[in-house]
Formats: structure tokens, sequence, C-alpha cells
């Protein structure tokens, strides 16, 4: 009798757009209106909305569904927007010149926007044979195949105190 280990399998993938110049604010309005829907219904409403945040947003979405396609061969109806989170980057300062020799600055705020998409198709956990299971995990992760395998032993290189 062979027993069944359960094997997560990946179901997401993600899109990040990093240095977007507009205000993390006004990204999360539009964020906060696509999260959990699906594929095609995100990119309805991304179209028909006046914000001028949805067009990176609206790539960001195209980017994470062809990332989709291309890494775990989904279709695009069965994509759902797990996450979107936008966070802040940083702010990028000019100098304005003013009247008697003054200056004013003026600050360009940036932000980092994530779109998760995960296929609902596919199952989180597929069963596999326990023995297969060991045997997957042990082989060398490196190009070469007759790369022999070093082991990192705290006990049989010496510990942390051998390190110089």
């Amino acid at each position: 009798m062979l027993k069944k280990k359960l094997k997560k399998i990946k179901t997401e993938v993600y899109a990040l757009g990093q240095h977007i110049s507009m205000s993390a604010h006004k990204a999360r309005r539009v964020v906060d209106q696509i999260r959990g829907r699906s594929y095609e219904e995100t990119l309805m409403i991304l179209e028909l909305m006046p914000y001028r945040a949805c067009y990176p947003i609206l790539k960001l979405v195209y980017s994470a569904a062809a990332n989709a396609n291309y890494n775990m061969d989904s279709n695009e109806s069965n994509l759902v927007i797990s996450k979107a989170q936008v966070s802040e980057g940083t702010v990028t300062k000019k100098l304005k010149p003013r009247a008697r020799g003054r200056s004013f600055t003026i600050k360009r705020p940036t932000c980092h926007i994530t779109i998760v998409v995960k296929d609902i198709s596919l199952d989180e956990y597929i069963e596999v044979d326990f023995l297969d299971s060991f045997r997957c995990s042990k082989k060398l992760k490196s190009k070469n195949q007759y790369t022999a395998m070093a082991y990192d032993d705290m006990y049989t290189n010496g510990g942390v105190w051998d390190k110089k």
C-alpha cells in the first residue's frame, strides 16, 4: 500500500509595476474597485472608469494575464484578481523658482502596484505518491548533472564558529 501525499502547486501569478508616477491614494481608489473580480469584468471596469490611474493598472492586469497564460497555460476566462495592492514609492522633488530669489519644492509621488491573478480552474493540491515526492526532492538543482552534492550541516562543517 502506497501512501499518498498532497503537494501544493502554483495557482497564482503576479505582475509588479514599480515607480509609477502617481499618488498611491489615487491608485488605491481604482484598485479597490477591481479586487476579487474576474479578469474580463476587470477589463470592462478599467476601460470605462474616468481616472488617470486606470491605464497603468490595465497594463498590469494584461501583463498578469499574459504571465498566467505563459507560466500555467491557463485560460483568461478562468482568471480572478485575487490580490491587488498599492504601496508608496519614492518621492521625486524638484525646485520651482519663485519671487525674490526663493524656491518652492514640487513633490512628485510614485507608487508600486502589485496585481496577483489566480486560476480558479486549477486545484491547489495534487495527490502524489509518497516515494515519488521523496525522490523528486533529492534531485540536484544545478544544470550540470555530474556536480557532487555539498551538504551544509552545522556539525560536520565546523558550525558557526569555524567561519572567519
